[in-house]
C-alpha cells in the first residue's frame, strides 16, 4: 500500500451479529473524516496486537509501515487484511466484517475478549488519492467500464463484504447491468437477503449442506454449470501466464480501457480455487483475461490469514 495510506485509531462502538459466521464491527474516531473508500473493495490493514507486546500503538502519519517494520518482529502488530465495508464520514464511522473462524488466532481471540470502547489500529487511503488503479496504490480493484451491462461476480466468505458492496454500488445506477454472482458460504444462515437487488442472479452456495462440501467445491462445481458469458468476451488466443503478488500469490487485474465488450468479471477467494476457476474461464471457455480480476484474497498453504 503507497505513502496515501496513513494509519488511524479507532475505537470499537458496535458488534452486529449479520449472520452465523459474519460479524460486523463499527470502529469510530475523530480522524475518520480524513479516509476514503475508493471503490466497494477497498482494502485496509488491522493491526491485532500480540501477546508481546498488547500495548503498542503506532503514531499516526503516513510513515506508518517503516515504523511498523522498525518493530522487533516478535512485538510488531498481527496485519491482516480486510474489506471496508462502510464508512459514514458525517458519523466518524466505518465498518468492517468479519469472518467467524472459531480458530485460535490473534484476530478470534480479539474479537471474542473486545469489549466497546477498546481501540484498534487501522491502515487505510487518506483523501486526495486520483482514483484506485494508480499503480495498485488505492489498494481496490472494482474499475468497471462505463457502459458495462453485464457483470460476473465469485466470491468465497471472505471476499462477500466487497462483493455485496459492488451490488449495492451497482444498484444506485438508473439502469444496473446484469449481475450473475456465485457466492460460496460457510452455511444456509450466511445467505443474507439479496431480493432487492432485483438486477442480480445470485447463486448462494452453503458448504453444511449434508455435510458433503469442503471449501470451494461448491464454486468450482457450480460455476461451469451454470455461468453465462456473452460471446463478445471471447478471444481465440491470448496468453496465459499467471500474475501473481510479492508473496506469489495469483493476483490478476482487468486491464481492458475500451471494453466494448460491456462485460467485466470480478473473482475473490482462496488462491487455489481462484486458480482452477481461471483455467476454466480462460482455458476452456477463452474469456479474454483484460476483462476479469482474479484475486487470491488468502491461501490455504499460507501461514497469514490474510483476509480472514
Amino acid at each position: 500500500m503507497s505513502s496515501t495510506y496513513s494509519i488511524f485509531t479507532l475505537f470499537l462502538k458496535e458488534r452486529i451479529l449479520v449472520s452465523p459466521s459474519i460479524l460486523r464491527c463499527v470502529f469510530q474516531g475523530p480522524d475518520v473524516h480524513r479516509m476514503r473508500r475508493y471503490a466497494p473493495d477497498q482494502r485496509i490493514k488491522l493491526l491485532f496486537p500480540v501477546q508481546n507486546n498488547p500495548a503498542l500503538k503506532l503514531e499516526g502519519g503516513e510513515e506508518w509501515r517503516r515504523d511498523y517494520m522498525a518493530i522487533p518482529k516478535e512485538q510488531r502488530p498481527l496485519m491482516r487484511t480486510y474489506t471496508l465495508r462502510a464508512l459514514r464520514i458525517e458519523k466518524h464511522e466505518m465498518d468492517v466484517e468479519f469472518v467467524l473462524h472459531g480458530k485460535n488466532s490473534p484476530v478470534s481471540n480479539w474479537l471474542s475478549h473486545a469489549n466497546l470502547g477498546d481501540t484498534l489500529q487501522i491502515v487505510a487511503p487518506m483523501a486526495g488519492l486520483d482514483g484506485c488503479m494508480e499503480n495498485s496504490g488505492g489498494g481496490c480493484e472494482w474499475n468497471p467500464p462505463e457502459h458495462m451491462c453485464q457483470t460476473l461476480l465469485i466470491a468465497d466468505e471472505t471476499a462477500l463484504p466487497a462483493a455485496l458492496g459492488i451490488l449495492e454500488q451497482l444498484a444506485q445506477r438508473d439502469n444496473p447491468p446484469y449481475v450473475q454472482a456465485f457466492f460460496e458460504v460457510l452455511e444456509q444462515g450466511d445467505c443474507v437477503n439479496v431480493e432487492h437487488f432485483t438486477f442480480a442472479d445470485v447463486f448462494w452456495l452453503p458448504r453444511d449442506t449434508e455435510g458433503k462440501y469442503q471449501y470451494g467445491k461448491r464454486l468450482i462445481e457450480e460455476v461451469p454449470q451454470h455461468v453465462t458469458i456473452p460471446e463478445s468476451a471471447f478471444i481465440k488466443e491470448q496468453a496465459l501466464d499467471e500474475k501473481t503478488t510479492s508473496e506469489g500469490e495469483l493476483w490478476e487485474r482487468a486491464t481492458s480501457e475500451n471494453n466494448e465488450t460491456r462485460f467485466y468479471g470480478w473473482i475473490a477467494a482462496e488462491s487455489s480455487v481462484v486458480k482452477k476457476l481461471r483455467q476454466y474461464l480462460l482455458q476452456e471457455r477463452h474469456l479474454d483475461r483484460s476483462l476479469i480480476n482474479f484475486m487470491a484474497y488468502w491461501s490455504k498453504s499460507s501461514s497469514k490469514d490474510d483476509h480472514a
